[in-house]
């Protein structure tokens, strides 16, 4: 599979917190990192600084509620490519990747046809 985006990150969004995880491909190797954010203005911005530190090019979230808004609002001023997936069945929304739920903890996979390596749609 051809990999057309090689640093991306997957957000799972939470009333309190903000769960990053970042995607890079490089010489066919994976490499992941994970971190917490809370959801105020200031760590909100660290978020912004972290994922441009990390060169990330496009993000997507996942949608279950309102919060995602304030999120998607901040980091559309800057120079990501935002994508929202819907948490719903494994054939429109994120793949199950064990446990009961869809989580972007353990992986960034958006299923709504073809996909990416890096979970973004082709």
């Amino acid at each position: 599979m051809e990999v057309l985006y090689s640093h991306c990150a997957g957000l799972d969004v939470h009333k309190d917190s903000v769960v990053a995880c970042v995607r890079h491909m490089a010489d066919g190797k994976v490499t992941t990192h994970v971190k917490t954010f809370k959801t105020t203005t200031a760590e909100l911005m660290l978020l912004s600084d972290w994922l441009s530190a990390e060169a990330v090019t496009h993000i997507v979230m996942e949608v279950t509620g309102i919060y995602w808004k304030p999120v998607w609002h901040l980091l559309s001023d800057g120079e990501f490519e935002l994508a929202l997936a819907n948490a719903g069945p494994p054939a429109t929304g994120l793949r199950r990747c064990g446990g009961t739920r869809p989580t972007l903890r353990t992986c960034l996979v958006v299923r709504p046809t073809r996909t990416t390596p890096c979970g973004w749609p082709t």
